[in-house]
């Protein structure tokens, strides 16, 4: 039976989350959402402040074919490439849902609204690519309220402080453990520091740090059952949280810095946690546990659709749930290295999962395209 304060905490759980300082953002884009007016509608009626996307995202959407077939056409007759189809369909969505964003953007001084867009992940590994490739979507898509995608790699890192260093906005992505956080956050305050010796406008650059989520309970779940004892299986679906509540820690001791301090003086922004990967992979945990367990202020949660509607439905937000729990996380994390479950390898081994799943995804993207651009019935034969 739910008591009256759990009553309390799931009534309007979505608005409870933006009072508490955690903005909600979409984790989905297509055509078909913008056109619909179903994007403008979850902005007006589910706290919706911001969408981001990926490779995958777009495979789905533009795969299925819906709402692109007159461009294909379009691209078809011009005879382009495919890579430059998959650049104009994608930044043409992007350009369009931050329309749609725009007056979020300007109520919130630039803070939300944003609409991400991810460098072409088969430059993952190639800093020089990965900056000229930001500069060029940056250019695509035009909008003020764009962020572009760039992964957490050894490459990116350089690459984050380059273009955040021409005043563009950055989203970091694929990002999973501790010690590649505080190099992304070191990168991000390197690249404003270029920005400010430029003369550029501090307050103009906002940026994110998705820190991926259910991935980690995914993998060392399947470590712990494999264990099988009783002591493994009571730390499953502790990981993530434990490691997200201390990727917050991280993020309260960078930005109280000095270093920090002399350029909010100039103006600028901190790079905000985005809790990524947030819907939940395993059906016996709740659907709402990394929205419900990952409340903290300063904090963007960009959800998939099914996981925004279980918050809006019956999310329970009591509160800052991260905060003053980072003893235990580290307990948790410390109960995992001792059962023989090495942490840094499992995090190596998701970033390079993470960037060749995305890798295969935009060649399944690439592919679907050229058969559609190749086609009788797109070429109106």
């Amino acid at each position: 039976m739910i008591t009256v304060s759990e009553a309390t905490a799931t009534a309007g759980a979505l608005k409870r989350l933006s009072d508490e300082g955690v903005s909600v953002w979409l984790d989905d884009l297509s055509r078909r959402r913008i056109t619909s007016g179903d994007l403008a509608g979850l902005v007006a009626r589910r706290n919706v402040v911001g969408v981001t996307t990926n490779p995958s995202i777009f495979q789905a959407a533009i795969g299925s074919g819906e709402g692109y077939r007159e461009q294909l056409a379009d691209l078809a007759v011009r005879g382009v490439t495919v890579d430059e189809a998959v650049r104009m369909m994608t930044t043409a969505d992007v350009r369009a849902a931050a329309d749609v964003l725009r007056p979020v953007h300007e109520a919130t001084g630039g803070r939300d609204g944003r609409v991400s867009i991810e460098v072409d992940p088969r430059l993952a590994h190639d800093t020089r690519a990965t900056i000229a490739e930001a500069k060029q979507l940056g250019w695509l898509v035009d909008r003020p309220n764009v962020m572009i995608k760039i992964p957490a790699t050894k490459a990116g890192l350089p690459a984050i402080t380059e273009v955040v260093g021409l005043g563009i906005s950055v989203n970091v992505t694929l990002i999973f453990s501790l010690d590649r956080y505080r190099e992304v956050m070191d990168a991000y305050l390197a690249g404003l520091e270029k920005a400010r010796a430029a003369g550029l406008d501090l307050s103009a650059v906002h940026s994110v740090a998705s820190f991926f989520v259910s991935r980690v309970d995914s993998e060392i779940d399947k470590r712990l059952t494999v264990l099988g004892t009783d002591e493994a299986l009571a730390l499953k679906g502790r990981a993530a949280l434990a490691n997200a509540r201390l990727a917050y820690e991280a993020y309260e001791d960078v930005f109280g810095r000095e270093r920090w301090a002399a350029l909010a003086a100039a103006g600028a922004n901190k790079q905000r946690p985005l809790w990524a990967s947030t819907g939940v992979k395993d059906p016996s945990y709740k659907d709402t546990m990394y929205v419900d367990e990952l409340v903290a202020p300063g904090t963007v949660n960009t959800m998939p659709e099914a996981t925004l509607n279980a918050t809006a439905d019956h999310g329970l937000v009591t509160g800052d749930t991260v905060t003053g729990r980072y003893a235990g996380a580290r307990a948790d994390l410390a109960a995992l290295e001792r059962l023989g479950i090495s942490y840094d390898e499992v995090v190596r081994q998701l970033e390079d999962e993470g960037v060749a799943k995305f890798e295969t995804a935009w060649q399944d993207l690439l592919d679907a395209v050229t058969k559609s651009l190749n086609s009788k019935e797109v070429d109106g034969e």
